[in-house]
């Protein structure tokens, strides 16, 4: 079974480290949050990199 990526936003701070790192699946929101390029997104090891690097540690899988 596919892991499926989850962005707390309410703990992002908008860093943007996950987009810098992994912009095929993280993209800076309106809100200047965090999210998804596509929420059908795969779990690639750049996307576990960019979740790693996370301050906030708010990038997780399910």
């Amino acid at each position: 079974m596919a892991r499926s990526i989850v962005i707390d936003v309410y703990e992002c701070n908008g860093c943007g480290s996950c987009e810098e790192i992994c912009p095929e699946a993280f993209v800076m929101d309106d809100g200047e949050k965090a999210a998804l390029v596509d929420s059908e997104a795969e779990v690639t090891d750049k996307v576990e990199e960019a979740a790693a690097y996370c301050p906030q540690k708010c990038i997780f899988f399910e």
